[in-house]
């Protein structure tokens, strides 16, 4: 007997050790700092759905394809400094009324959509250009610039500006000198922030994969002493003259940028292009003080729906009920840490699904201690009353556990990101619920367990107004 009642105090010992991680993480106590992660329904901020277009894409290599999107949109997400964005991959289903794939992207505390959708949705194009070959095709658009020129000179009395006529007559500017070359920035490895030793000006180095250092290298040995254009998004950044071949696969830009612009001009280059075109489906903002309420009313919600609860199982099942109330009071613990240490982001479905799940660990204690009851009414002692109580309340606890993890595992596998939220939630209290209400009720029963039938026995473990 004393073994059992060791057991069960360290048991109970384990459950305040539990409660004390879960709020000192909360708090930043005792050097530990893991808070919950709330989802965007209840921290605020922006929720974007965006369609792929994997047409193009051989059905082998979609998955690949759909996680270097999702990688992709991740870096950008960083760039934009977003605390613990959310990027998910999501495939339709025909169960569930949606086809083709489909990107989820949650960004906490970002409010401005306009500004999100612009990051995300850009497709950077870094090329390389190489100087038009001599030619009679190159003469004629030399001849065609010469008079767009002079059409420049004799418009520059009526006020009409350079950048006007050029965007006007795209002769007037020197793109049709140039023409591309196999060079793109998809076989960019990196791009980095240096800066002179010298002059102390910001320059940007290009990395490139091994197939772009071949291809680098052969473009600068057939162009010494020609100019190479980088254009990025279109635009011109830099002709560097070749002075001599580039075989190590370095390639440096420098240009009239300051610091910052050179550093927004790295980041874009990293984040690299998409592999598959993408449309924006949906779009969701939701304010943080709505997200607030949301919280406050769900804690509030679940804190009051415990109590009414524990004072329902302490009022009609007495002994039992303070041993349920003290096992559920482990179980919550137990959860909160796992939301914790997995982390699971908590949206309101997803507490909706805890709470939802709290309900089912008590209705466990329930089936027990009426089993028990029933084995004390047929003249068993309080030992074997409650070895038999759990043993025949079992099955009934597995069937109805077991089906409610297949339907959690249902709703995870089809349903939305919301959705998922709650069958995450419900499967894993399902799961913790069957512990508490197997493991620890037991062992704390068990150690106040007794071969007699005394009538204070019988009152301490009946039920009701019996």
């Amino acid at each position: 007997m004393w073994r059992k009642r060791f057991i069960a105090f360290l048991l109970l010992v384990a459950g305040i050790g539990v409660w004390g991680y879960v709020y000192g993480s909360e708090r930043g106590l005792w050097g530990l700092d893991r808070p919950f992660r709330y989802g965007l329904d209840i921290q605020g901020g922006t929720h974007l759905v965006y369609g792929a277009d994997v047409s193009k894409i051989l059905p082998s290599e979609i998955p690949q394809t759909m996680e270097a999107l999702r990688d992709v949109i991740e870096r950008r997400i960083n760039l934009f400094g977003v605390s613990e964005p959310i990027v998910q991959v999501e495939e339709g289903s025909a169960l569930a009324g949606r086809s083709g794939y489909r990107l989820i992207v949650e960004l906490p505390g970002v409010t401005e959509i306009d500004k999100a959708v612009e990051l995300i949705g850009q497709t950077p194009l870094l090329e390389f250009k190489t100087e038009r070959p001599e030619g009679k095709e190159k003469e004629a658009i030399e001849e065609a610039m010469q008079q767009a020129e002079r059409a420049l000179a004799s418009a520059s009395t009526t006020g009409v500006t350079r950048e006007q006529l050029i965007a006007a007559n795209p002769l007037l500017s020197e793109d049709p000198n140039f023409v591309p070359t196999k060079l793109t920035g998809a076989y960019l490895q990196k791009a980095s922030l240096q800066f002179d030793s010298r002059t102390s000006a910001p320059r940007i180095v290009l990395t490139f994969t091994d197939e772009g250092k071949k291809l680098f290298s052969d473009i600068t040995r057939e162009n010494v002493g020609k100019r190479v254009a980088i254009y990025l998004d279109g635009a011109p950044l830099s002709t560097p003259v070749v002075r001599e071949p580039i075989l190590d696969g370095n390639a440096e830009i420098t240009g009239s940028f300051n610091v910052a612009e050179a550093k927004e001009l790295v980041g874009r280059m990293n984040s690299g292009a998409l592999p598959v075109p993408i449309t924006l489906l949906s779009t969701q903002t939701i304010g943080a003080s709505l997200g607030e309420k949301a919280l406050h009313a769900s804690v509030r919600a679940g804190i009051i729906g415990v109590l009414i609860v524990a004072v329902f199982l302490v009022l009609w099942y007495r002994f039992p009920g303070v041993v349920a109330v003290v096992a559920l009071g482990i179980y919550i613990a137990i959860m909160l840490a796992i939301f914790k240490l997995i982390p699971v982001t908590l949206t309101a479905a997803g507490i909706a699904g805890f709470i939802l799940s709290i309900g089912m660990a008590v209705d466990a204690n329930i089936l027990i201690f009426e089993r028990m009851k029933e084995e004390l009414k047929n003249g068993k002692n309080l030992e074997l009353a409650m070895r038999d109580g759990f043993d025949r309340a079992w099955l009934s606890i597995r069937d109805s556990n077991i089906s409610s993890i297949i339907s959690a595992i249902i709703l995870f596998w089809f349903g939305t990101s919301l959705v998922k939220g709650f069958a995450l939630t419900l499967g894993l209290g399902v799961l913790v619920s069957m512990f508490s209400a197997i493991t620890v009720s037991r062992t704390f029963l068990r150690a106040f367990g007794s071969e007699r039938n005394t009538n204070s026995i019988r009152f301490l473990f009946g039920s009701g107004v019996k």
